[in-house]
């Protein structure tokens, strides 16, 4: 049996939702004695594949972190080839993603990016806005605190034009407010390339998430890797505050619930 159809056969819980950190681009072009640029080209190509295994199996909404806020800190020259390359891959691969039925969604602060590419994120979105397979969202210009903070701003804005009371702030009026409002939140959180941190992606959204690390870099994370991190998903218990015992009483339950009922005619 090969690895992917063992793997599939011990994926019997699957995500909602996959949240994802591309870790190591650079590190495996400088391995190779390449450019930087040329390992981001080649995540590409494990971004496309990625779409492809969560489509396999049902996985309804894929977010990538693809350009953080903190990474305008890098060198000037490769954060221009790094828009170059999402300017160039949103045109290549958006009419593709259309006919997949992907809707794509990018999430991040736009205003700084150039009216050309704010453009093409715009087309990219309204050309797939009506499919109903998976989401692809991709975070970029983006951080966990600006997003908190931005909703935050929205909200009190709200008090102060009297919209609404502080007494009436709570946890869903914020969450109605941030980038990610509409989606299930992520079931599974992938980060490849050996860091074991979360680096300021959606904060607020992983706070029940559970926590994949991979030494693999990120244009290396194959399908049968990718099931790798399912099939630790489908093992783990999640109890959301609940003891395991609770959870193990519900599982039962709804096994119970689900079973064909007896013929009960004399």
């Amino acid at each position: 049996m090969s690895t992917t159809a063992n793997n599939a056969r011990l994926i019997e819980t699957v995500p909602r939702h996959v949240a994802m950190i591309m870790d190591g681009n650079g590190r495996w072009a400088k391995k190779r004695f390449l450019p930087r640029i040329a390992g981001h080209r080649a995540g590409v190509e494990t971004v496309r594949n990625a779409v492809q295994v969560c489509g396999q199996y049902g996985i309804e909404v894929l977010t990538l972190f693809a350009f953080s806020s903190e990474n305008w800190r890098r060198p000037q020259s490769e954060v221009s080839l790094l828009m170059d390359l999402f300017l160039t891959a949103l045109g290549r691969e958006t009419r593709r993603l259309h006919e997949n039925n992907v809707r794509l969604k990018i999430v991040g602060e736009r205003g700084v990016f150039s009216e050309k590419l704010q453009g093409k994120i715009l087309e990219a979105e309204q050309l797939t806005a009506a499919n109903t397979g998976l989401t692809l969202v991709i975070a970029a210009n983006y951080g966990g605190r600006w997003d908190v903070a931005q909703a935050a701003r929205i909200v009190a804005q709200k008090v102060e034009m009297k919209e609404m009371q502080v007494s009436q702030i709570t946890e869903e009026t914020l969450a109605q407010n941030l980038s990610m409002y509409g989606l299930p939140e992520p079931d599974l959180f992938i980060r490849t390339g050996g860091e074991e941190r979360i680096s300021n992606f959606l904060l607020w959204q992983l706070a029940y998430t559970e926590l994949y690390f991979t030494d693999t870099l990120w244009p290396d994370f194959n399908t049968s890797l990718f099931e790798e991190a399912l099939v630790s998903f489908s093992k783990r218990q999640r109890r959301f505050g609940r003891t395991g015992d609770q959870v193990e009483l519900e599982k039962q339950a709804v096994t119970i619930k689900t079973q064909p009922g007896e013929d009960t005619c004399a």
